[in-house]
């Protein structure tokens, strides 16, 4: 194998395929990129036996061939060399070696069989359809924060993608919880998901997915089974294995009967929020909500740090109330609001509340309280 490549262009094609790689492996194989020269084509292939990611970026190719290398320091090589330089790469097979050149540089890094390296291919993903990038991109932004990162409930750690027929209108909705929070965010659904089964989309491959969206084309192409996942990109193609469980009924911790409405300026209340709860002790975030018609106070106590407090102008008109929350989640919902309002629908202290965004009815978030 032997091929050059402008340093830039191979760069980014690296950054991405090595993230999937895990800095600890017991498996050394595990540990290496897929280098691939074939006519014009450089293909860059890493995975983690339960994720992978496969791309293709054009190069100047001497010799097709195959050859592996360690991932994360063919990166680090590749990062540390001069802006604008030409990469010549090239496996011997007799050492067992591949060659990386730049002007006066040369590393010679220890290969491993490339029959040695594993796929996670195969097998048929029947349902298929495309999605805008910029509607898939919105489905994981103001869902991924809610994602459990407690892996007894593996079943929680990651989004939950399913159809459903709400309000009349099919859609693809997504769905992340950890118990303390929940983020719903739908889209209209897309021509050939209508069959598809609810599948649970890994925490991982969600965050290798996110990073591609943003320098994709305008549409991403999505094939699925109910143990696999496939995103397909102009030049990249990320395949992961889905989680093996059960979504809780999701429906049932999203309350109906909450009846006092606040509408506040989302982004004076995210300020304010953000301000008070600098006084609130670092483990429990607690800022406490007192609203009443008219007005909202928050305020936070710290033992050591003293307290805080600050008004808003509100609109609500129903009976007065105090309410605690974990300041870091109000914040993590409110940044996801794109209007210039925030609907908070409340029952009592003790019970979820509900917050939207007044300008868009796509995205519903559950907060649990807390004790202040």
């Amino acid at each position: 194998m032997k091929l050059t490549i402008e340093r830039a262009t191979l760069l980014k094609a690296l950054g991405h395929v090595q993230s999937v790689v895990e800095r600890r492996n017991t498996i050394p194989i595990l540990a290496h990129v897929m280098i691939e020269a074939r006519d014009g084509v450089l293909a860059l292939t890493a995975t983690d036996m339960d994720l992978s990611i496969d791309e293709r970026v054009a190069a100047d190719v001497g010799q097709t061939g195959r050859a592996t290398a360690p991932a994360h320091t063919l990166y680090d090589i590749v990062r540390k060399l001069p802006d604008g330089s030409d990469v010549a790469i090239e496996s011997d097979a007799a050492s067992g070696r591949v060659t990386v050149r730049a002007g006066r540089s040369r590393f010679a890094l220890q290969a491993l069989p490339v029959e040695d390296f594993p796929t996670i291919g195969g097998g048929e993903l029947p349902i298929r359809f495309v999605l805008a990038a910029g509607e898939l991109r919105g489905l994981i932004d103001r869902t991924r924060f809610a994602i459990s990162t407690e892996e007894t409930r593996y079943y929680l750690n990651g989004i939950y993608l399913h159809t459903t027929g709400g309000n009349g209108a099919r859609a693809l909705r997504a769905v992340a919880t950890d118990g303390h929070r929940l983020a719903r965010v739908e889209v209209a659904m897309p021509e050939g998901a209508a069959e598809m089964p609810g599948v649970i989309v890994p925490r991982k491959a969600v965050q290798e997915l996110r990073k591609l969206i943003d320098e994709s084309a305008d549409r991403v192409e999505v094939e699925l089974s109910e143990t696999r996942i496939r995103f397909a990109f102009d030049n990249a193609v990320l395949t992961s294995k889905l989680i093996d469980g059960t979504f809780p009924d999701y429906e049932r911790v999203i309350p109906s009967n909450n009846d006092k409405v606040m509408d506040v300026d989302c982004h004076a209340f995210s300020a304010a929020v953000d301000r008070v709860s600098t006084i609130s002790t670092e483990k429990s975030r607690a800022i406490k909500l007192a609203v009443g018609p008219g007005s909202l106070t928050l305020s936070a106590t710290s033992p050591d740090a003293g307290t805080a407090t600050e008004e808003l102008e509100i609109s609500y008109d129903s009976q007065a109330m105090e309410i605690g929350f974990n300041s870091r989640y109000l914040l993590d919902i409110t940044q996801h609001i794109g209007g210039a309002e925030a609907r908070f629908v409340l029952s009592d202290p003790a019970s979820p509340t509900i917050v939207r965004d007044t300008a868009d009815d796509s995205a519903l978030y559950v907060l649990m309280p807390m004790r202040v």
